[in-house]
């Protein structure tokens, strides 16, 4: 196994848009937004978690799609424990979003669930990424990291338990489940 260390050493070394490049640098992003979070005093912790909860809907249905299926076709188990992890973290995510950020629920779940994606995040640095370094050529990482930005730009904005954790679903599901997000946010935005 690698630590995520020995990766970052390596992947400071890659070319921008490399996958892994890309995903290390949101997996940074993630551990800021939660801090930011934690943070927060009453009247900006909605906001900032609502930043989160798109940031990491997004992260993990584009890993999903574009990242799980390369890595399953060189070790199953791998790919499986980081789809179950995801999935058991969208469930979370989703309980997240119900509940009122400014109470005292909400800050001890957060900080539970912000050390189950820190987790998940070192899993995949230390069993995952460096699999996609060995096993996927430069011009393929390239190649899959344009897949993963253009992905999560179509990517759900919330949690969609029901689909989490399942690559084909994400890609049968999400597009429509993606529209229905972007419209219910952008509808908030000018109502709130």
């Amino acid at each position: 196994m690698t630590e995520p260390t020995d990766l970052r050493a390596r992947a400071a070394d890659l070319p921008k848009g490399d996958v892994v490049a890309v995903l290390l640098e949101q997996h940074d992003r993630i551990r800021e937004m939660f801090r930011t979070v934690l943070d927060s005093d009453e009247e900006h912790r909605q906001r900032d978690f609502d930043r989160l909860r798109a940031f990491l809907a997004v992260h993990e249905t584009a890993e999903e799609m574009i990242l799980r299926p390369v890595t399953a076709r060189t070790d199953a188990d791998v790919a499986d424990a980081r789809n179950r992890e995801e999935a058991a973290s969208n469930v979370v995510l989703a309980e997240l979003e119900h509940l009122d950020a400014a109470s005292q629920e909400f800050g001890g779940r957060l900080r539970a669930f912000q050390e189950m994606v820190v987790a998940h995040a070192e899993a995949e640095e230390r069993e995952e990424l460096p699999r996609i370094l060995e096993t996927c050529d430069d011009p393929m990482r390239q190649v899959m990291g344009k897949a993963l930005l253009a992905a999560e730009a179509v990517a759900p904005t919330h949690p969609h338990p029901s689909t989490a954790g399942s690559p084909a679903a994400q890609w049968i599901a999400g597009p429509i489940a993606s529209l229905v997000d972007r419209t219910r946010d952008a509808i908030r935005a000018v109502t709130r």
